[in-house]
């Protein structure tokens, strides 16, 4: 009788790279995933993603908002803490007779932003346009850049 072994060579990068992918899997499943879904696709909690910009003048932040409605937005300025606050409405499930799925999230959120004693409170300004809600907070004068002029001592 006659024995056929075959060696298989094993890869340690790609075992590795199983095991990471079965953990992220496990964990995403039990918790939920960086986007905030569970693993069967159910809205843990939604937070708007945010960009945060700084300039000479002022600071803004930009958070997407799609879907809230500008009066369903609040904004607040106490101790120098930024509170955005909003409510999406559920609208998708009213005429519907069933639901297949749902992959949008809907509710309340909140986000808070700690701000430099720079920004000048009294000039804060909002402004949505296209599912995009921009905060603009104005430095004050004293923190804005300025240019000092260098003299020549010439002869």
């Amino acid at each position: 009788m006659l024995t056929i072994t075959r060696s298989i060579a094993r890869d340690p990068l790609q075992e590795m790279t199983s095991l990471e992918q079965r953990i992220t899997r496990f964990l995403n499943d039990a918790f939920g995933g960086p986007d905030g879904q569970s693993g069967d696709g159910a809205a843990v909690a939604w937070a708007p993603a945010v960009d945060v910009f700084e300039d000479a003048d002022a600071i803004r932040i930009v958070a997407e908002v799609p879907g809230v409605s500008p009066d369903d937005v609040k904004i607040s300025h106490e101790n120098n803490v930024l509170t955005i606050h909003g409510t999406k409405q559920d609208t998708a499930a009213k005429d519907a007779e069933r639901v297949h799925r749902y992959e949008r999230t809907y509710g309340a959120f909140e986000r808070t932003f700690t701000l430099p004693a720079t920004v000048d409170a009294n000039g804060i300004k909002a402004n949505y346009e296209h599912g995009v809600l921009t905060v603009t907070l104005p430095k004050v004068e004293k923190a804005r850049p300025r240019q000092i002029p260098v003299q020549f001592a010439g002869k």
